[in-house]
């Protein structure tokens, strides 16, 4: 089923103040710097509220759908359950796949508008646990356009194997162009935050019992209503000759050697809000630690 679309939050620049990440630098004495006591935690709750899930029934994933289903593509998820293969928790195990310039791959979503912060908890392991063995075998959370098959538009933040094992993955596809960075990650449960808010977009991430750290912030130029969801995606060396054909990939299954499981714990949407004289891609108005405030569920 579709998943409900939620109402738009009427925050200033979330698609007119569209810039790019060279902003001219403030002093930290005038004004347009947001300081650390008046950034305010994304708000829970209310309609976008609705469409956060704990993974602790069966039904819960009858509020998610398959990007698969809904754009007729070939569906590149080998096992996706909830409170069965993993008690309280969403797993899926994809196919050989990749998300990475046109190719796609398995991906779980709700449609929701206007700004949004995106939380979850994720474990990626390989199929025979540890870190998954095939390269760019990672899971984790996407923002994408609808319908952006000809001209893919998304961002991303997932973990696992990436060119070497043990990373954090942020990744901006404009136009069908990826531009991918990876962050080391120490293996096990990693918490995840994915959001917009005004002309940004912002990828966090903490290792269990770590801090919070910004993976990348990029200018938001997406429109206001995205599919939000999960993603999985795994074994990209068997792609072969194909990894510079996106289109000829596209078109069939590729029978490879896919080693990865995911598991979520919940998925949280929240709502955040930053004062209209605030710059988040501005590092000297928005600093990364209020950022991290401002974009990370409060005593999480």
């Amino acid at each position: 089923m579709r998943a409900k679309v939620a109402g738009v939050m009427a925050v200033v620049g979330v698609l007119s103040g569209c810039g790019t990440a060279t902003v001219a630098q403030p002093s930290q004495t005038v004004a347009g710097v947001l300081t650390l006591d008046r950034a305010k935690p994304p708000t829970p709750g209310g309609e976008v509220g609705g469409a956060s899930t704990e993974f602790q029934n069966a039904n819960d994933l009858s509020m998610w759908t398959k990007l698969s289903a809904t754009e007729k593509d070939i569906d590149r998820i080998a096992k996706l359950d909830v409170n069965k293969t993993a008690k309280g928790a969403l797993y899926m195990e994809p196919k050989t796949s990749a998300w990475f310039d046109g190719f796609r791959g398995p991906f779980v979503y709700q449609e929701l508008a206007g700004d949004i912060l995106m939380y979850a908890r994720v474990k990626v392991e390989g199929k025979n646990g540890g870190q998954p063995k095939r390269k760019f075998s990672l899971g984790g959370l996407m923002a994408r356009q609808p319908d952006s098959y000809a001209k893919p538009n998304w961002v991303s933040v997932t973990t696992g194997t990436a060119d070497k094992s043990g990373q954090v993955e942020v990744k901006y596809t404009q136009d069908g162009s990826s531009k991918p960075q990876e962050l080391a990650v120490k293996s096990g449960w990693v918490e995840l935050a994915l959001g917009r808010v005004g002309r940004v977009f912002v990828a966090l991430y903490r290792e269990d019992g770590g801090k919070w750290k910004v993976g990348r912030r990029w200018p938001s130029n997406l429109p206001d209503v995205l599919q939000w969801g999960i993603t999985a995606y795994t074994d990209w060396d068997s792609y072969s000759t194909l990894k510079k054909d996106a289109t000829k990939a596209n078109a069939k299954q590729i029978k490879g050697v896919p080693d990865l499981k995911l598991t979520v714990d919940f998925v949280r949407f929240l709502r955040p809000e930053l004062p209209d004289y605030a710059d988040a891609l501005n590092t000297a108005s928005v600093s990364d630690e209020v950022l991290i405030k401002a974009m990370t569920p409060a005593g999480a």
